[in-house]
């Protein structure tokens, strides 16, 4: 059995396609399960013993080519994946490329969602159920119930080496109890403001007396970010930005005894870890995206905005009526106004309550 599955999306998107992959091997315990998925997003895969192959799609190298080297790189990327001659295609997302994948593929089973082209209405022997108001977990199992698979575990899970284990021991240098803030994302409209999160980390190491270690990608706007957070702090969180690999910052927050951040992959990756999480979100929801608690077998996410619990983990967010809104910003100011105001007072308390159960 040969089976592949394509996610063109992004990291968290990845991660939270695991408990799939773990319940396919599981049923087909001799199956070989391949994957391919955008650059930048291997690392959520990378070392899983359930997966044989990772087939990377250089998406921003493609799309900065000449139209004629474009086109022999798309035709390249889909020729890798003829020679295998797959069983079963399961395409996680609705778009052109996964779609002519799963056509030029003519696998016996082919899964994926509907789509009004006429070139890809007749594409998948199978269709999947539209999201509505389920967990992206949930809906990312929709191929098992569509094969008639029991559906064993919704674990969501990342592996690193011992190598990124002794990287972060090093940058730690034996500081044990810590609370892992991870304050940006790509996205800025996803942030809450530097001083709401400075003062956040101040209550952390002053009022509680707990150690913050920061982390961020090396990407210079999330390094512009936190620097300008740690202009507003009167506290001296350990800086870690730009320093540790998406591995390595999934080695260091399983160490933590708190996350507290923004709505991006490393809160899923946070929660995939079973560390307690606390996750600030402006417009988008916690039913499709709140951290995932791989104790329970159930979201309990069940409205659209406000402070919400899944076990262990809470998001904390407004409760506006155009919450949660998909926009990119207020009036295209690319900030959002419910990230702006949050009331620290709450967050404290919440802070405080977390670390109490843990």
């Amino acid at each position: 059995m040969k089976i592949l599955i394509l996610k063109f999306r992004n990291i968290g998107d990845v991660l939270l396609s695991t408990p799939l992959i773990k319940n396919l091997k599981i049923f087909y315990p001799d199956a070989q399960i391949d994957f391919s998925l955008n650059k930048g997003t291997e690392s959520m895969l990378t070392l899983n013993p359930n997966i044989n192959k990772i087939n990377i799609y250089d998406r921003e190298n493609i799309k900065s080519l000449p139209f004629l080297k474009k086109f022999w790189k798309e035709l390249r990327f889909f020729k890798s994946h003829k020679k295998e001659k797959y069983d079963v295609v399961i395409n996680l997302t609705n778009g052109d490329r996964g779609n002519l994948i799963s056509w030029a593929l003519k696998a016996p089973i082919r899964i994926g969602y509907s789509n009004q082209r006429w070139f890809f209405r007749k594409i998948f022997t199978d269709e999947l159920p539209k999201q509505g108001l389920r967990h992206t977990v949930e809906v990312t199992l929709d191929p098992l119930r569509v094969l008639d698979i029991p559906i064993s575990t919704k674990l969501v899970e990342i592996f690193w080496s011992q190598k990124d284990e002794h990287i972060v021991n090093c940058e730690l240098n034996n500081i044990n109890n810590f609370i892992h803030v991870h304050a940006v994302s790509r996205w800025i409209f996803k942030c809450i403001s530097d001083a709401s999160m400075a003062q956040i980390i101040d209550y952390c190491e002053i009022n509680l007396g707990i150690k913050v270690v920061l982390s961020s990608s090396n990407n210079n706007y999330e390094l512009r970010k936190i620097n300008n957070i740690l202009l507003h702090v009167k506290s001296n969180p350990i800086n870690l930005a730009g320093k540790l690999s998406l591995k390595q910052v999934a080695a260091l927050n399983k160490k933590a005894q708190l996350f507290i951040g923004v709505d991006t992959s490393i809160m899923h990756i946070s929660a995939s870890n079973n560390t307690p999480t606390l996750a600030f979100f402006g417009p988008s929801g916690a039913d499709h995206w709140g951290p995932w608690d791989n104790n329970l077998k159930k979201s309990s996410y069940s409205r659209r905005n406000g402070l919400q619990l899944m076990g262990m983990h809470r998001v904390f967010s407004e409760s506006r009526s155009c919450q949660p809104c998909g926009n990119d910003g207020c009036n295209g100011t690319k900030i959002s106004d419910c990230l702006m105001s949050m009331d620290l007072n709450k967050i404290q308390e919440n802070i405080l309550e977390m670390l109490n159960d843990k």
